[in-house]
């Protein structure tokens, strides 16, 4: 029998919860067992602490979770040398020097290091104290000193390629589970059109560009506006309806939208974005309604297979014309969905994860 090696994947979040993990590395889980691999998962945050992280006040209990976190990778420090592989997703603390990721680098036998969007670029502009505690120089590190990368766009790909010593990274586009992410919409409902986003806390700000293109087009056409995420949104003469965002429902949630929007802040962080929301939507087959910028221009095609905009008239005419036409929608939508099963399916991006595995701990050799 061969030997099965051993992974331990040092993260941020408990698995099955945030996007960044679910859409990426954690979907292959199994695949690498099936493949010869033994799993271990070490997450910084435990149950509790996700629960209220995004939450407003509860400091004592963050605190606390902040320590339980830190006591658990002290943990790790001894059974990381018993691992063939360290699969770092982000950083291995949160705040502080780069200390405790030095220390994985010299105690692990290979480190692939995965990081989601453009961390680097989060630092800029913040003052020396809450650069500290951020914590900039953890993700310098590990690109430089990983045996690989997995990084999240190809404008971030070109960084690490010219920082790794090894020069070994490759962009992974996020990906879903086509047999999971359905389509459901006929294109024709009768009732009012839906327009829909998705995302949490972190990616308000994102969300936070459409108010007044929402409020505008409320003036011009009726539509009914869904919000799925982990955080309270408002808006006032809006056809609002604001969803918790659950694992359990959350086909039946998007399933419930008839429009897909994903707008961008056009600065350099998100050229470290990899797409995720606009494949989300276009998996359920649903028209989506982009910013022109970053890696999205890479995935949809303008009025191909969505439709790409910049300006806040361009947000008002795609959406007022996508509301007024069924055709359009169903055109946009089958066409975006094809993309996915081609391109951006679970199916089709596995082999690459697995091949990474395989070289850097030698089994592919």
């Amino acid at each position: 029998m061969q030997y099965k090696k051993r992974i331990l994947i040092i993260c941020p979040f408990p698995q099955g919860v945030a996007a960044g993990q679910r859409l990426k590395y954690e979907q292959y889980l199994n695949h690498w067992r099936d493949n010869g691999y033994e799993i271990k998962i070490s997450s910084f945050m435990d149950m509790p602490m996700w629960k209220i992280v995004y939450t407003p006040e509860n400091y004592v209990s963050k605190i606390l979770g902040t320590l339980r976190g830190y006591c658990r990778r002290l943990y790790d420090v001894f059974r990381v040398p018993r691992y063939d592989l360290i699969y770092i997703f982000m950083w291995v603390t949160p705040f502080g020097t780069s200390l405790f990721e030095r220390l994985y680098r010299l105690l692990s036998r290979h480190i692939v290091y995965d990081i989601e969007d453009n961390f680097l670029e989060e630092q800029k502009g913040l003052n020396p104290l809450t650069t500290l505690l951020k914590g900039p120089g953890k993700a310098k590190y590990l690109i430089k000193n990983s045996d690989f990368v997995v990084s999240s766009s190809p404008f971030l790909n070109d960084y690490c390629l010219d920082l790794n010593l090894r020069k070994a990274s490759t962009f992974i586009s996020s990906s879903v589970n086509t047999k999971y992410f359905t389509p459901s919409n006929s294109y024709n409902r009768k009732k009012t059109v839906t327009i829909g986003w998705t995302g949490t806390f972190s990616s308000k700000r994102h969300l936070d560009l459409l108010e007044v293109v929402f409020l505008k087009l409320n003036k011009r056409i009726n539509f009914k506006l869904r919000i799925i995420s982990n955080f309270h949104y408002d808006l006032p003469g809006i056809d609002l309806e604001v969803i918790q965002w659950t694992k359990k429902n959350e086909v039946k949630d998007l399933q419930g939208i008839d429009i897909g929007v994903y707008p961008l802040v056009q600065d350099d962080w998100v050229l470290g974005k990899s797409g995720l929301k606009a494949i989300q939507y276009m998996a359920f087959g649903l028209p989506t309604v982009a910013t022109n910028f970053g890696t999205t221009p890479t995935i949809i095609k303008h009025m191909m297979n969505g439709w790409l905009v910049k300006t806040e008239e361009e947000w008002i005419l795609a959406l007022e014309e996508l509301i007024k036409n069924p055709k359009l929608r169903q055109n946009l939508g089958e066409a975006a969905r094809l993309t996915v099963l081609e391109n951006y399916s679970t199916d089709v991006i596995k082999s690459t994860y697995l091949s990474i595995l395989n070289n850097v701990t030698g089994r592919g050799k």
